[in-house]
Parts: structure tokens; C-alpha cells; sequence
């Protein structure tokens, strides 16, 4: 299991706790914020927080942190 990892995005820190393949659960300052999960190499999709179901529709800050998250682990 990949261990968990900080990014910082427009001067805030969202905590990375990698789960199953391509998913992740956020923290932001501190909090549990949400949970995305990897769509193409481009998108990704913010997860229900109730049923664990992807959430279709853009959601730029689910991007940017999808993005980073691939960098990182480039």
C-alpha cells in the first residue's frame, strides 16, 4: 500500500491517503474533505460520500488535485 503524502494547492494543503487502485480519500487542513477517484489520465471524478459511487460532472479542484497527485507520483 502507497503511503500517505501532502500537496499544497493555491496555499492550501490537502493530506493524500491513497486507498484502492486509482482512489483516494482528502484531507483538507486537517479535515476529511472528500474522496476522488481516478477517471483518464486527465479527469477525475469526486466519489459520493455516502455510497462510494463516482459523482459525474467537472469539478475543477478535483481536477487540480488529481493532477497533483499524478505528478507526484510520476
Amino acid at each position: 500500500m502507497k503511503e500517505p503524502f501532502d500537496i499544497e494547492i493555491l496555499n492550501k494543503t490537502y493530506s493524500i491517503f491513497p486507498e484502492e487502485k486509482d482512489t483516494y480519500t482528502i484531507f483538507k487542513e486537517g479535515v476529511e474533505y472528500l474522496h476522488i477517484q481516478k477517471d483518464t489520465e486527465t479527469s477525475w471524478l469526486k466519489l459520493d460520500p455516502e455510497t462510494n459511487i463516482p459523482l459525474f460532472g467537472l469539478d475543477e479542484e478535483v481536477n487540480l488535485i488529481g493532477k497533483a497527485i499524478s505528478e507526484y507520483e510520476g
